[in-house]
């Protein structure tokens, strides 16, 4: 076969019988070497000899997603929720008070280290006074210590050692897991104190960027709906209402949400409104990768988006030939997309320069604005007014999502120029301060991978 390499490795039987693996991945050069050089450093332990306590969270009997209630304090910390560093913290769910005080013994603490051992395998993230009271689920395993300073012990866990090596961890077929075993043989590398506490403030330092950017972003939110005067609008729902059978006629609908009061009050309080198409172009997804075969294409899902703030958040690389058949859309910076389908609406992003040319799934609308600056767009599609007309258009039955002809019928307010301005500097300024969060965990994983690097014996 054209391009293929074949790697291989010299191994001790007794390396096979320490690891209780025979397969052959385990054993890849690559990792190989990442554990010579962390033991070259005589300053790693096992996992499982630094005190501590490892918990596993509850079975999935315990509780059931059709017991999260938005009228409580309580947070269900789900696996999908544990990313690098952090929680997300864009879609949280809750639990009733009876509930968290029946799995209670599963509840986390300031401090604590979450790890993904199912589904997203591998992300390490801290838990924080904002995320508690909470518990977490059988997706995640928890480790609580005093031993090691835990904002150091995560920047190791996604360094490229600690990721890497976990990753390599991972067993089963089917569905593909991490347990406690796995867990307590990872070789982690034990950094002096002092190089501990400067690895740590560089995370703490981001933790802050990640709070200003997210305060930044709420005085763009706020700003946009007082000057709407939708700062105190509250949807509500009726029961019951009348609807004329030519409104239905003409709408080709009949299904009741479609007709809900609140759509039609909302719509009433836009002023100074226009139809979508008139002041934003809606791109069709007509790219077709395949016709790169061998360009390396960035491609973004709707997993990759952080909708706390409307940012690109990751993407995955793939060949052209390799595309997704759903990889129909080419970004462009200053675009907007926003998630087509019914449950992860608010899925909405601005594309920065650094995105220019990224490739993107049909799963998405394109907005390119005509009249909107692009960050009050974003901060448009993220806000009711938007996401409630979308809601709206939602249509089918196994998949329900809203058809390209439905964005015809959305109405969207055009502000004065001096306040999208002011709407568009905040943005910017939330945007910054992410970015600054990234480049300041970068270095942190950065400077473990260094210490490490250097090859000197630390004990």
């Amino acid at each position: 076969m054209v391009g293929l390499m074949i790697t291989h490795s010299i191994i001790q039987k007794s390396q096979i019988k320490s690891a209780h693996r025979i397969d052959a991945e385990y054993f890849q050069p690559e990792y190989l070497e990442l554990e010579k050089k962390i033991h070259s450093t005589n300053s790693c332990r096992l996992w499982r000899n630094i005190e501590g306590r490892f918990i596993t969270g509850p079975f999935g009997s315990e509780f059931g997603v059709e017991n999260y209630t938005s009228e409580s304090q309580y947070r269900y910390v789900r696996g999908k929720d544990v990313k690098e560093f952090f929680l997300l913290n864009d879609d949280n769910v809750y639990i009733p008070e009876k509930d968290y005080e029946r799995l209670k013994k599963y509840s986390l603490k300031e401090g604590d280290v979450l790890v993904s051992v199912v589904g997203t395998l591998g992300n390490a993230a801290i838990v924080d006074s904002s995320t508690v009271p909470a518990i977490f689920s059988c997706k995640s395993t928890v480790f609580r210590t005093n031993s090691i300073n835990s904002h150091y012990f995560i920047a190791y866990l996604n360094s490229q050692y600690g990721s890497k090596l976990l990753k390599r961890s991972v067993r089963g077929a089917v569905q593909t897991g991490l347990n406690i075993g796995d867990l307590k043989s990872l070789p982690v590398f034990i950094s002096p104190q002092r190089e501990q506490e400067s690895i740590a403030s560089s995370v703490l330092k981001a933790k802050q960027e990640y709070y200003n950017s997210k305060s930044l972003y709420s005085q763009a939110e706020v700003l946009l709906l007082e000057k709407l005067g939708l700062n105190n609008f509250i949807p509500e729902e009726e029961l019951s209402y009348k609807v004329n059978l030519s409104d239905v006629k003409s709408a080709h609908r009949a299904d009741a949400e479609y007709f809900q009061p609140k759509y039609g009050k909302l719509i009433s309080k836009i002023k100074n409104g226009k139809i979508f198409s008139d002041a934003v172009e809606n791109l069709p997804s007509r790219f077709n990768p395949v016709d790169q075969p061998d360009k390396v294409f960035k491609y973004v899902e709707l997993s990759n988006i952080d909708s706390s703030i409307g940012v690109i958040d990751g993407y995955s690389e793939v060949l052209g030939q390799e595309a997704p058949s759903r990889a129909k859309r080419i970004l462009k910076s200053g675009d907007v997309i926003v998630s087509s389908v019914q449950g992860s609406l608010g899925k909405v992003a601005l594309v920065s320069q650094e995105q220019d040319g990224f490739l993107a799934s049909t799963g998405f609308f394109q907005f390119r604005s005509k009249e909107i600056l692009p960050e009050v767009l974003l901060v448009l599609a993220r806000s009711p007014i938007l996401q409630m007309q979308l809601e709206k258009q939602c249509a089918g039955t196994i998949l329900t999502a809203v058809p390209k002809e439905g964005i015809k019928n959305i109405v969207i307010p055009i502000l004065g120029k001096t306040i999208q301005e002011g709407i568009a500097d905040s943005v910017h300024q939330s945007h910054q301060a992410r970015k600054k969060a990234k480049e300041l965990l970068e270095k942190a994983k950065r400077e473990v991978e260094e210490l490490i690097e250097r090859g000197q014996s630390y004990s």
